[in-house]
């Protein structure tokens, strides 16, 4: 599947999305027939291994989806953007993968990766408990990831190199062992249904956990040579590149008709609007140019059969922080130069602002990508 057919599909979707953000708000999650609808289009598994049913789509193309739904709803980019943690199957043994799976290929799957709960071995068995926020889409997900440390007796276990033994757990939504826990009751994001996760007690295979964070993905292909945090980029570079630019075209559709107090000239008419706009338009361009292109140079060193360099995942981190930098600009100047009236719930503007400061709380988006390149770029020092 091409770039144009699957973001073309991501554009039919996000009509619908649009049209329903007031629903998707009101419910708190994403409608179930949106869900199935997007479903149906391979929205959930475009960064799933191919061989278990995902497209693995190149990096450019899952980033430009996420951008369409993102301009269409803030939530509705979200939910799948989350959704496509699908991607990390990657790290589990093909053949176990593909058991959990069955013959399921449009799964959905939530990632809370934080290590908030504790495994404790029983055999070839890990027994689970604790509480997770933020699982995006978990109403409507089938699997569950959660981060764990797994426990030699009170005291976490160690890897052979030294570090806490951290992982993800992998189960299905059908376990009775798990609760979720309606808590998303939030400022942005309304749609996304990210509560708390509650497990009690859960016994899964060994097999089914794995460490993303720390090891290289079983799965053979370009995709996987990114790695962990290079891979949650590509996923989360599109989202504030979609909310801004949605943001900018509702600024610039209100403004010719826009007039403040008593003046007789309209916004688009306001020189100093319009040089901000300008600045604005040429620093959200100018961010989302630099993602393609870390995108693109990483794509290239992966095809090759080539992991990243540190340079590249810095690079990628860079982008994605800059993207969420330049569009939390872009949407505070559209926000403020509406006026009055877009302080008013549903007005597109306010839902802009809310979702993009909300996504903003990420850590993904916590300024790391900014020092990490820094430090790549200064080198050895000392």
């Amino acid at each position: 599947m091409n770039v144009m057919e699957i973001v073309d599909r991501a554009t039919r979707v996000g009509i619908e999305c649009r049209e329903r953000a007031d629903e998707a708000e009101a419910l708190r999650t994403m409608p179930p027939d949106l869900v199935c609808t997007a479903k149906a289009a391979g929205l959930f598994r475009m960064a799933m291994p191919a061989a278990l049913g995902g497209l693995e789509l190149d990096p450019v193309a899952i980033m430009s989806v996420i951008e369409e739904l993102s301009r269409a709803d803030g939530s509705a980019g979200w939910t799948v953007l989350i959704g496509n943690s699908t991607a990390f199957f990657a790290w589990l043994d093909q053949h176990v993968a593909a058991a959990m799976l069955g013959t399921t290929t449009d799964s959905v799957s939530t990632s809370m990766f934080a290590p908030m709960g504790r495994a404790c071995v029983d055999g070839d068995h890990v027994v689970i408990d604790g509480r997770w926020p933020f699982n995006s889409g978990c109403m409507h997900a089938d699997w569950f990831q959660v981060g764990v440390i797994v426990m030699d007796g009170d005291r976490p276990r160690h890897r052979s190199d030294g570090g806490v033994d951290a992982r993800f757990a992998y189960f299905g939504r059908d376990c009775d062992r798990t609760e979720i826990i309606d808590t998303w009751k939030s400022m942005g994001l309304r749609g996304t249904g990210s509560h708390d996760l509650v497990v009690h007690g859960l016994r899964i295979p060994v097999e089914h956990t794995a460490a993303p964070m720390l090891d290289p993905a079983v799965q053979d292909g370009p995709l996987w040579q990114f790695g962990f945090f290079p891979l949650l980029s590509v996923l989360m570079s599109g989202f504030p590149l979609g909310v801004a630019r949605r943001a900018l075209d509702e600024l610039v559709r209100l403004a010719p008709n826009k007039r403040r107090g008593a003046s007789s000239n309209t916004v688009a008419d306001d020189p100093h609007v319009q040089y901000e706009l300008g600045r604005a338009e040429a620093a959200l361009h100018g961010a989302r140019a630099l993602v393609v292109d870390a995108l693109g140079d990483a794509w290239n060193t992966a095809t090759a059969g080539s992991p990243l360099a540190l340079q590249q995942e810095s690079r990628i981190g860079l982008a994605t922080q800059h993207a969420m930098h330049a569009a939390v600009a872009a949407v505070d100047f559209a926000f403020t130069t509406a006026g009055a009236g877009a302080v008013y719930t549903g007005h597109p503007l306010e839902r802009c602002f809310r979702d993009l400061h909300t996504a903003n709380q990420h850590i993904a988006f916590s300024g790391e990508g900014f020092r990490n390149y820094a430090r790549h770029r200064f080198g050895p020092t000392g």
